[in-house]
């Protein structure tokens, strides 16, 4: 057979193979699918009758639950409507119990009027009887007294004259005695403000200054050879070189405040110069007595700015600028007189008075503590003439002279300036102690409050009026401070004698602490 004859059959064999085949599986197909098809629709008819027989189900069910809800509505409304029935009925037995009432009284009522009519006629019957009795009873007494009603009525205005007269003057006397107590009243109110609006820095009295020195080396150089430095500065200055054991530090000593700050300012030039000779000490004293001198003069432009006062003369100025560097029994003089003229200024506000003269007078009431070093007499007679030379008012002369009570005050400016120079030296830590004693003071003070179990630090401010206590918070919690303070007040109070009163302040507070690396 022909090879290629024999290859057109096998081909055409598997077609017809492939046909026969392909129809098969069609005609299979179909018949499951027809299958799956009616067993679909069988599962869908029983979905469809279970969804309708539950939806029976539900709907006699909500049949049943609103016959339900409607008889327990029906319930509800029948008892209110009941227990309304019940209240209408109480309030209808009320109202007619007060009708009842209303009657009784209203009854009640027109016999107490009729009563009252019969008494108002009877006395009225009564008070005619009583005019006719009082009638005859008058020109009785006219016939025994002997005067006519006239004369009575003069003889009783005269002796209830009398009477007011003496009423008048107790009447006085009390006035008098109150307007006293209420003027010592208002005085103190007044005296009291101005305390309490005024704060002062407590500068305590010394007559050395302390130089820092950069090491102890330079007490030789500035000792210098066979003394010869030491005796320079002493001699220019008129200061007492004190060199001791002190380590870093040699002491300045003199009386005189103003030559003390020329010499500090001086010794501390040479220091940073480093060339400390006699002929370097002459010109570093004229260097630092100018700087001094321009001190002194800002100072006392700057306490004429804060006292709000202006054109005075500049010698005055400068002697304000003095007082910078004078202290008087634990108070800086230039600060003490600030607060004076503070203090004058209030209390001349409140009495109605211009301040202006009053801060002027308070300001220089102490102008003779600033010549008191160098001239004879005290301080208020320098102040008086110092004040006279510089064509000051009499009414600031005045203040001047009377603030100690010298003379009698004669004006409300010196009775202020009395006043404010009392409060500001009374001020407890501003004087009545030495230097030595205030600290002490202050150092028993933290003492006593460091003693304390959970105190971590203490600090006395404020002078010695306060005492700042820190505390450990792990230790002391916060009902505990209140326990610590009183212990801290009564130990205080057994072991040290202050004057006023001490503040406690006692401060807990943690924290956390972390460093970012």
């Amino acid at each position: 057979m022909d090879p290629v004859l024999a290859i057109v059959l096998i081909v055409v064999i598997s077609l017809a193979v492939g046909v026969g085949a392909f129809f098969g599986g069609i005609t299979y197909r179909k018949k499951i699918g027809e299958e799956k098809i009616g067993s679909a629709e069988q599962e869908a008819q029983k979905i469809i009758d279970e969804a309708k027989r539950s939806a029976e189900a539900t709907q006699k069910e909500a049949v049943i639950a609103g016959k339900d809800e409607a008889h327990r509505l029906l319930s509800e409304a029948e008892k209110e409507i009941s227990e309304r029935r019940k209240e209408i009925q109480r309030q209808e037995r009320r109202i007619q119990q007060k009708e009842e009432t209303v009657e009784k009284k209203l009854d009640g009522l027109e016999k107490k009027e009729e009563a009252v009519a019969q008494k108002n006629k009877a006395a009225e019957t009564r008070l005619e009887e009583a005019e006719k009795i009082k009638q005859s009873e008058f020109e009785m007494l006219e016939k025994i007294s002997g005067l006519t009603g006239e004369q009575a009525k003069t003889l009783i205005m005269s002796n209830l004259d009398n009477e007011l007269t003496h009423e008048k003057a107790v009447k006085i006397m009390e006035y008098e005695q109150k307007t006293r107590d209420e003027s010592d009243k208002i005085a103190r109110e007044i005296i009291s403000l101005a305390i309490q609006r005024v704060a002062a820095d407590h500068v305590s009295e010394s007559t050395v200054s302390v130089v820092p020195l950069p090491s102890d080396e330079m007490k030789g150089r500035i000792i210098g050879r066979e003394g010869r430095n030491i005796r320079a500065i002493e001699t220019i200055t008129g200061v007492d070189v004190i060199i001791d054991d002190t380590p870093e530090a040699i002491t300045l000593s003199c009386f005189e405040p103003v030559k003390r700050e020329i010499a500090r300012v001086m010794l501390q030039k040479l220091i940073s110069d480093g060339r400390i000779h006699p002929a370097r000490i002459e010109e570093m004293y004229d260097k630092a007595r100018r700087d001094v001198e321009a001190m002194i003069k800002s100072e006392g432009e700057r306490a004429i700015i804060e006292a709000g006062v202006s054109n005075i003369h500049p010698e005055l100025v400068k002697l304000l600028g003095r007082l910078h560097f004078r202290t008087s029994y634990g108070q800086n003089v230039l600060d003490h007189s600030l607060e004076v003229a503070y203090l004058c200024g209030m209390m001349a506000s409140e009495l109605g008075l211009e301040p202006t003269m009053a801060r002027r007078a308070g300001l220089l009431h102490d102008i003779g503590k600033a010549l008191d070093h160098e001239i004879e007499g005290s301080h208020i007679e320098i102040g008086v003439d110092v004040a006279r030379k510089y064509k000051e008012s009499e009414i600031v002369v005045h203040a001047i002279h009377a603030h100690h009570g010298d003379v009698e005050a004669k004006t409300i400016i010196a009775c202020l300036v009395q006043a404010a120079d009392a409060i500001s030296a009374a001020r407890p830590g501003a004087r009545r102690e030495n230097l030595e004693n205030y600290i002490k003071r202050l150092e028993k003070l933290e003492e006593v409050a460091s003693s304390f179990e959970g105190v971590e630090r203490s600090f006395a401010i404020q002078a010695g009026r306060e005492v700042r206590i820190i505390v450990k918070p792990e230790i002391i919690r916060d009902d505990d401070m209140v326990l610590l303070a009183r212990n801290i007040c009564k130990k205080i109070e057994e072991e040290i004698e202050f004057p006023g009163q001490i503040k406690i302040n006692i401060i807990r507070e943690s924290r956390a602490i972390e460093y970012a690396k």
